[in-house]
């Protein structure tokens, strides 16, 4: 592929970034689309695997046959037949028809089995009776049923390891690799994580009408050098989080908002020397909770939408004075792939040091409404802060967090 159709092929599937072992995928995967080789997509969680066989499917002479994408470790184990092979009325409690497995829907088509080093050693060896002749058997049937489909795998286990515990097929192993593309982990792609963030935080910013953030480069430098364990949806996490709570802190003249390594620091999650990486489990990483930040971006447009209430009534004043705090929208395409040159640690004094009633009025708002908040629920629980974080509807850490924030005792 040159780079111009590589370029395309990233721009249809939303994939960022241009690090070599990203296009070697890309590029393996549009190889081998037309051909029916069973592929095994590797990686650690959170790289974007799901990617690799939507592009082979699409890419194949099967792009026109069914396509289902299927989470092994997401179906209980003694369903599982029943959800991959089908199963006859009345073959178990709960059986009240006949039901098609996801093999026979798929039938001339396409089959990505999710997290297969999940799925059950009984299990196991049906799914090798498929790949081999395309046989199988609905639970609760004996007769024997055909199938044309086309399976891709993906794990973000070590299989081999697997199989030297006895937990994985050998034969099944060696089934499923007959190709093997795999996914860099994001701290392996460091020239793509200030991509990845801009790219987040400015979808995240026109989504909800929210300032833009530019880091400085010592802020760029920390996002680097992070380990990121969580890989791909942990960064996207502490873009969204880094936008939604200091979008608000705008610079004079460029309607942005410029975040430091200090600030930025106060998101990024512990980095404990003992934690592992993300290949044989799910992160453990320390970044906030959709629900608490999904609660406090909830809040903060809702303060949001009264500073706007308060401004319009003003007569526009505030806005002809001051126009940093109502930029005008620039025709940008694709912003956040542009050269994206970070401002210095000099910059830094001109974040907040908006001099003006409206900018003044806005931030006492917004730390007035968040004290009155914690206080009351505080105070209500006479200083339990596990109570007062449940009452509030955010997880006790981020309790700790506001608190130190706003210096109470």
């Amino acid at each position: 592929m040159d780079s111009q159709e590589l370029q395309r092929l990233k721009n249809k599937y939303d994939i960022i970034g241009n690090d070599a072992a990203i296009n070697r995928a890309l590029e393996t995967a549009v190889t081998i689309a037309p051909t029916d080789l069973t592929v095994l997509v590797t990686g650690e969680s959170g790289v974007g695997k799901e990617n690799i066989p939507k592009i082979i499917h699409q890419n194949s002479l099967r792009k026109n046959g069914k396509y289902f994408a299927v989470n092994c470790g997401a179906i209980p184990e003694g369903t599982i037949d029943s959800e991959l092979f089908g199963h006859e009325k009345g073959s178990f409690t709960g059986a009240i028809e006949t039901r098609k497995g996801y093999f026979e829907e798929a039938n001339g088509g396409t089959l990505f089995l999710d997290e297969i080093g999940e799925l059950p050693l009984p299990s196991q060896a049906k799914l090798l009776r498929v790949l081999q002749s395309g046989e199988f058997i609905k639970v609760g049937s004996s007769k024997v049923e055909k199938t044309d489909v086309r399976v891709i795998a993906a794990t973000n286990n070590d299989l081999l390891h697997q199989v030297g515990k006895g937990k994985f097929r050998e034969d099944l192993y060696y089934r499923l690799n007959a190709i093997q593309i795999r996914m860099p982990a994001l701290r392996e792609r460091k020239e793509d994580i200030y991509l990845f963030f801009r790219k987040f935080s400015t979808d995240f910013s026109e989504k909800y009408g929210m300032g833009k953030v530019t880091l400085t480069n010592d802020a760029i430098d920390l996002l680097i050098n992070y380990r990121w364990p969580g890989n791909i949806r942990q960064l996207k996490n502490v873009a969204e989080t880094v936008t939604a709570l200091e979008s608000e802190r705008l610079t004079p003249t460029s309607g942005r908002c410029v975040v430091n390594a200090a600030t930025l620091s106060l998101y990024m999650p512990k980095d404990e020397a003992n934690l592992l990486p993300a290949i044989a489990h799910e992160s453990r990483s320390e970044s906030m909770p959709d629900s608490d930040r999904q609660m406090i971006i909830k809040a903060i447009l809702d303060l949001k939408r009264e500073v706007d209430e308060l401004k319009a009534g003003m007569a526009g004043a505030g806005a002809a004075r001051n126009p940093a705090l109502n930029p005008v929208e620039e025709a940008e395409e694709a912003e956040w792939q542009g050269t994206g040159a970070p401002v210095s640690s000099g910059d830094i004094g001109k974040v907040v040091d908006i001099n003006t009633q409206e900018t003044a009025a806005r931030d006492l708002s917004l730390r007035k409404s968040n004290l009155e908040i914690i206080t009351k629920a505080l105070e209500k629980h006479h200083g339990n802060r596990k109570l007062a974080a449940q009452e509030m509807g955010i997880s006790e850490r981020t309790l700790y967090r506001w608190i130190e924030k706003y210096h109470l005792d």
